[in-house]
């Protein structure tokens, strides 16, 4: 998923991290150099879903304009949630 808007620098990588984690879903969330805020997550679809969700809006000084998001088969690759730090 690719989160638009005001999404840097009002802690959404936090916000995302913290959600993940309390839903039980695995992946990981950066920031993009244009100012997107691209993540993975991998879970039960409806926890995954629930964090999509949460995603649309985002944290409480987070504006999200558009969120592209592309569905996949989980690879059981991710255990944990982390933030990524560089792109």
């Amino acid at each position: 998923m690719v989160v638009h808007g005001l999404v840097q620098g009002v802690c959404f990588r936090a916000g995302t991290k913290e959600e993940a984690q309390r839903l039980g879903v695995g992946g990981w969330v950066r920031n993009l150099p244009d100012g997107t805020v691209e993540a993975v997550f991998e879970g039960e679809k409806k926890k995954v879903e629930e964090i999509a969700a949460w995603c649309h809006k985002g944290p409480p000084g987070a504006r999200v304009t558009k969120v592209d998001l592309a569905w996949s088969a989980s690879k059981g690759e991710f255990k944990k949630f982390e933030i990524r730090y560089g792109w």
